[in-house]
């Protein structure tokens, strides 16, 4: 029988830490419609995305939690924020951002030259996009590489088209609660050819 043996040396965990909150925006703790319609707001959403977050939203609430995996029953889902929006806006130069957010970076070990050089990237910072920066080639053949708040600014066809369609909001308990309450990621198309 084969076995495979971890390096788990948690003394070398240096990644606990906790910074001062700064937000522009960060909730009461839970989830509610109100919540919901405030994120997709301040986010500039179309009626369809708000739509379909109160859609899954009320699915999430209706669904029962799955007897796959783990035992769940412990998530107290009330002590959770969904939404907290760090910055007021999102920047393409990586100087441009707050010293607080390029700290975290720095503490997560992430490299200069990575953080502050290399094209196509994105950078999260809680519920948020803070940095991003594609190819010039890329985007010369076609191809968008954006965060998902401007690609449903820019490009709401292509994401209405898309959107959920790999993983449906209504499959299960936590698919729903992902499509209500989803922020951040990337969003990347390449048209055919």
């Amino acid at each position: 029988m084969a076995s495979t043996e971890l390096d788990l040396d948690l003394g070398r965990y240096k990644l606990g830490w906790s910074d001062a909150e700064d937000y522009v925006f960060k909730p009461k703790r839970g989830l509610d419609e109100n919540i919901i319609k405030e994120m997709s707001w301040m986010k500039g959403e179309p009626d369809w995305m708000r739509d379909y977050r109160l859609k899954s939203y009320a699915q999430f609430l209706k669904r029962p939690m799955p007897n796959w995996g783990g035992d769940m029953s412990e998530i107290f889902f009330d002590d959770i924020f969904y939404y907290i929006k760090p910055t007021d806006h999102q920047v393409d130069a990586w100087d441009e951002l707050p010293d607080s957010v390029k700290e975290t970076y720095e503490k997560l070990g992430i490299p200069e030259a990575e953080r502050k050089y290399l094209a196509g990237v994105t950078a999260q910072y809680e519920s948020e996009v803070v940095y991003h920066k594609n190819r010039e080639d890329l985007e010369a053949q076609g191809v968008i590489f954006t965060d998902m708040d401007t690609a449903l600014r820019e490009h709401p066809e292509i994401v209405r088209a898309y959107f959920g369609t790999v993983i449906p909001s209504n499959d299960n308990k936590f698919s729903a609660l992902n499509s209500a309450v989803w922020s951040g990621g990337s969003f990347i198309y390449v048209p055919p050819g």
